[in-house]
């Protein structure tokens, strides 16, 4: 039963159910797009080893990149909080925007007026054709919810994201939320 419909700026939560899948084993998703023909999420809880200067040198920036998720891995995206500074934003929920003009990132980023806080990085992103995600709610992978405050979502740690998630779900997601990401570790 899918208590939330999908739409841009919830969350998609991995049911802990998701074991074996490398993508999205315990990911929090934030959807940027949602339409009749498809949806776009960013995996905001799976950090890369590289950082923004890894990448692209002459930012010098350690900025660190997150895994989107595994659609075109090959290329940048963002999301960010500070639409005035970055123009051709796109917005997708309360205070959270998604690209824009990567010049003007790149700017930003060298005359230092702008932040990790602000701005995130991720390698590839998430995507699901016109009825896909809807069939994969339906089988119980994802929990659609909501995120308190938006713009934190930038700010937010990682490594807890999901296990907050958990907890804040309640009921039998709290013991998945103590549980091994490996059931053989248990």
């Amino acid at each position: 039963m899918i208590a939330l419909k999908p739409e841009k700026g919830l969350l998609l939560v991995a049911e802990p159910t998701i074991i074996g899948d490398t993508s999205f084993n315990r990911s929090v998703v934030l959807l940027a797009e949602h339409s009749e023909s498809g949806s776009i999420g960013f995996i905001l809880n799976k950090i890369l080893d590289f950082t923004l200067k890894d990448l692209i040198p002459e930012l010098k920036k350690s900025f660190k990149i997150y895994n989107g998720g595994p659609v075109e891995q090959d290329n940048l995206y963002f999301i960010h909080k500070v639409p005035d500074l970055i123009p051709e934003s796109i917005e997708i929920a309360n205070g959270i925007y998604w690209g824009g003009n990567f010049e003007a990132v790149k700017q930003l980023i060298l005359s230092d007026q702008i932040t990790d806080k602000e701005i995130r990085f991720f390698l590839g992103y998430s995507g699901w054709d016109s009825e896909q995600l809807t069939e994969e709610l339906n089988s119980n992978s994802w929990i659609i919810t909501e995120h308190q405050d938006s713009k934190d979502i930038i700010e937010r740690p990682y490594r807890s994201f999901w296990k907050d998630k958990m907890i804040e779900l309640g009921g039998n997601y709290m013991l998945w939320s103590n549980a091994p990401e490996n059931p053989s570790y248990n």
